[in-house]
């Protein structure tokens, strides 16, 4: 399976339609603290909005929504792996992604056979407070030579400044959340970033 270099995070579906038409193919919808009739709703909505664009859609953590929606692919952390029904996602053809953050953590996720593996915080971030110090791009170097062919989603204090390392050290693919999700102006940060990536 080959991933976009430029996988976009938003982290809700109002931003997701804003954003997606400026030519985003690779999107994942975070969606944090809301009810589950706010979270199917949105994942409908985002659904719709990426089918119409040609994107792909990735739905982090909720992946039961994810399977009654017949959204086709999930984005889970550690703690979401530990309860997610591999075996009925494989069935539906939903793919995977897993986030890993140490060597345990990256072999866990290999022996679940997903579809691709993110490592991060690459940078330092400030979207959220971390229990990871920056892993650094040697540290992708090392993830890439344990994955091989399988593709490596970095994530983490990107900025298209530092994609040049990121892609040399081996990501196949950038995650951005706060560089965009911060910007005075997301849809133009959005073009710059797809610019950067193509």
């Amino acid at each position: 399976m080959r991933l976009d270099r430029f996988y976009l995070i938003v982290s809700d579906a109002g931003m997701l339609a804003r954003l997606v038409p400026r030519g985003v193919r690779l999107v994942q919808l975070r969606l944090k603290d809301k009810s589950p009739d706010d979270i199917r709703t949105e994942i409908l909505w985002a659904s719709a909005v990426c089918a119409a664009q040609r994107c792909t859609l990735v739905i982090n953590d909720h992946w039961q929504v994810a399977l009654d929606t017949r959204c086709n692919f999930v984005h889970l952390g550690q703690e979401d792996a530990d309860e997610a029904d591999f075996a009925a996602l494989r069935k539906a053809g939903v793919r995977i992604g897993i986030s890993t953050h140490d060597r345990a953590e990256l072999e866990r996720a290999l022996s679940l056979s997903p579809d691709y593996v993110a490592l991060g915080p690459v940078y330092p971030t400030l979207l959220k407070k971390m229990p990871w110090a920056p892993q650094g791009l040697e540290k992708l170097r090392e993830w890439k030579a344990a994955v091989g062919a399988l593709p490596l989603v970095a994530i983490g204090g990107l900025t298209p400044q530092r994609l040049p390392g990121v892609f040399a050290a081996g990501a196949d693919s950038a995650a951005v959340v706060t560089d965009i999700q911060q910007a005075a102006e997301p849809e133009q940060r959005t073009e710059e970033w797809i610019r950067a990536t193509r």
